[in-house]
């Protein structure tokens, strides 16, 4: 069996280095649209493989892999509300209030079941998941080592429990024990970090109302808090300083965690100082340093020239000190020329060559750095070419989020589309959106709402409706939820284009997102509907529609109650009248009376006319009567009209000519 077994393996080795080197010129022959390099590569890929070949006895996978293959398999779903939603049905939100309530709920849950955990960990001991979730498991919140050790010390370090660290800290000092560098390399770290305070608990996600006006958020932005203010205060002397003044040996690592608390937390020109102690102690800086006191630059000097001459010094005692810059100090760079004025143009040009130079590749806040100063003032419209350089530079990139300012590259790009209005260069930042994994650096629901917000306005002004009714219906509730302006855009659109038949479907979904309580949106469509007349069938939707909006003003709604308005109650009115809905119209006219409206004169002049047309004499009659109790001035014309134009008994003709007599005598 043996000899049999060798004869087999000495044939299929024989064998495939035959197919092998078939198998090359099939390759190379078939060129696929392959540049030169890409087939040399793969030519020399086939000849390395044809000398040996290793099967690898195990592939290694990580743990998401089959969720992530089957992930790709499917694409968004377009009608299906957000992902964090989907297991729990009852939590769909369907409107832009519950959308934030929802949210919020989730996340109070969560903390809720996280805080019953960690405080009560002797009930959940039992761990049933396979491979182990480590976040499902209750995390250790309370202190268990009580002595004065460096393990107790370490250990309040992990926790995050500032004040009592320090305590300890000091507990260790005053025993005569010294205490290791890595550990307070850690200590400082914390306090630093914040701000010697202990860390509030976690409060869930900021959240922004996403149905106020967008665009005075986005001059004011969030109020700042109280709490915010606290946490932005350097005091003097506090625990990081005096920790740092009793170390008897202090290294960069020491400065480094000292001068970024200081620069976080505001105190810039300590930050300096504090550096300036570092070199006359003969130390080196590190990259975090330099990083940090750049972004410090612009709040030590008043002048844009002085703040730059600050940057370029830094930046060449980096270069005298041997520090190799990353990707987070061209960017503190190019953060720091947004504030420098008219020279921050050449100079951030400059700062993306270096970049280029070095081999460091820019991250999405590199260029939104780059837009920001480009795109200031009254000079946008020059540097659009700028705009497509850097979006064709971009096209087909998945981006991974390298710095804390690249969320803000989308909404900030889009936000100059929308000012400079090029509907091209929005196609190409939302194309940008779409490849791999870019949409996770939207940001929260906010910043999302922001971009896709102004997308859409731009849609709605410069796009054909049918194409902006496209985009209304994928991302609409998917991925946005419209707030009243956005509305507001997408009526003007239709307007434009001349599709008021589609009035009724989006009035339906004004009631579905929570909207049909703002009164100057409602106004608006029921002006729409009643400026022109159209066909029998578009009538006919516009009085259901009509209706409907009717229903809404009379419910009860506490304090977000619509009131009346002559115009509301006009166009109402109308709008029924053309979808020969009399009765109703007429109760229309009741209420004028009884919210003390006063009802137009031409809207009273239709209704007349279709009295005629129905032969109603006795509703004519009532017409112009009511017409009196509002002592119009066209109840004269009204009553002439009617005497001349119906067959009317003797009664009626007498109370018409003692209202046009009366009313000629008022005039």
């Amino acid at each position: 069996m043996a000899a049999p077994g060798r004869h087999v393996g000495h044939y299929i080795q024989r064998n495939s280095r035959f197919l092998l080197n078939n198998l090359e010129q099939i390759w190379v022959s078939r060129t696929f649209s392959w540049t030169s390099a890409l087939r040399q590569h793969a030519a020399e890929t086939i000849t390395e493989s044809t000398d040996t070949i290793v099967i690898p006895r195990k592939k290694t996978w990580n743990k998401e892999a089959v969720l992530e293959a089957l992930a790709a398999t499917v694409s968004r779903d377009p009608t299906a509300y957000s992902y964090q939603f989907q297991d729990d049905p009852y939590l769909a939100p369907r409107t832009s209030p519950e959308f934030k309530l929802y949210s919020l709920a989730q996340e109070s849950g969560r903390s809720a079941a996280k805080y019953f955990v960690n405080s009560n960990p002797k009930f959940f001991t039992k761990d049933f998941a396979e491979p182990h979730i480590p976040c499902l498991m209750p995390e250790t919140v309370s202190l268990l080592l009580e002595e004065v050790s460096e393990e107790a010390l370490k250990e309040r370090i992990n926790l995050r429990k500032v004040k009592a660290a320090v305590d300890m800290y000091d507990q260790i000092l005053q025993a005569g024990t010294s205490v290791s560098m890595e550990t307070t390399h850690d200590l400082l770290d914390l306090i630093c970090l914040y701000c010697d305070r202990d860390p509030v608990e976690d409060e869930g996600p900021e959240t922004e109302d996403m149905e106020g006006a967008e665009d005075a958020k986005r001059k004011k932005g969030r109020a700042r808090r109280a709490s915010d203010i606290l946490k932005s205060t350097w005091r003097e002397n506090n625990n990081a300083e005096r920790l740092f003044n009793l170390l008897p040996e202090r290294d960069t690592q020491c400065y480094s965690a000292l001068i970024r608390g200081m620069v976080k937390h505001g105190a810039y020109t300590k930050a300096f100082s504090t550096y300036t102690d570092m070199l006359n102690n003969r130390l080196t800086a590190d990259v975090h340093i330099f990083n940090a006191l750049i972004l410090a630059a612009p709040d030590v000097r008043d002048k844009y020239n002085e703040r730059w001459d600050v940057i370029t010094e830094l930046l060449n005692q980096m270069s005298q000190q041997k520090v190799q810059p990353n990707l987070l100090t061209f960017n503190s760079v190019l953060k720091a020329l947004r504030r420098c004025g008219s020279l921050a143009r050449a100079q951030s040009i400059h700062t993306l060559t270096e970049m280029k130079a070095l081999g460091i590749a820019p991250s999405l806040a590199s260029f939104d750095h780059i837009l920001a100063i480009f795109f200031k003032g009254a000079s946008r419209q020059a540097n659009t070419e700028l705009f497509q350089e850097v979006m064709s530079e971009l096209a087909g990139t998945s981006f991974t989020c390298q710095d804390p300012d690249d969320i803000r590259f989308f909404s900030n790009a889009m936000r100059i589309c929308l000012d400079i209005k090029d509907l091209e260069l929005a196609y190409k930042v939302q194309s940008l959106v779409e490849v791999g994994d870019n949409w996770m650096l939207l940001g929260d629901s906010y910043n999302q709402t922001n971009f896709y917000g102004r997308f859409f306005s731009l849609l709605c002004m410069m796009e054909h409706i049918d194409v902006v009714m496209k985009w209304y219906r994928r991302l609409v509730p998917s991925l946005y939820y419209p707030n009243p302006q956005g509305l507001k855009d997408l009526l003007q659109a239709l307007d434009t284009d001349g599709r008021l038949d589609l009035l009724p479907v989006i009035w339906k979904d004004i009631r579905t997102l929570g909207h049909d309580n703002k009164s100057d949106l409602v106004e608006e469509l029921l002006t729409l509907m009643a400026r022109d007349t159209h066909s029998p069938e578009v009538q006919e939707s516009f009085a259901a529609s009509a209706l409907d909006v009717k229903s809404v003003f009379d419910a009860e709604r506490g304090r977000n109650n619509l009131e009346w308005s002559p115009s509301s109650l006009s166009n109402i009115t109308s709008l029924l009248l053309r979808a020969n809905k009399t009765q109703q119209a007429w109760e229309m006219l009741q209420l004028f009376k009884s919210k003390n409206r006063v009802p137009a004169e031409g809207l009273l002049e239709e209704f007349l006319s279709v009295c005629r047309s129905e032969g109603s004499s006795q509703r004519a009659v009532e017409l112009v009567q009511l017409s009196a109790a509002f002592c119009l001035s066209a109840t004269p014309t009204l009553a002439k009209r009617t005497l001349s134009e119906f067959d009317l008994t003797e009664e009626q003709r007498a109370i018409l000519s003692d209202l046009e007599s009366a009313g000629e005598s008022s005039e």
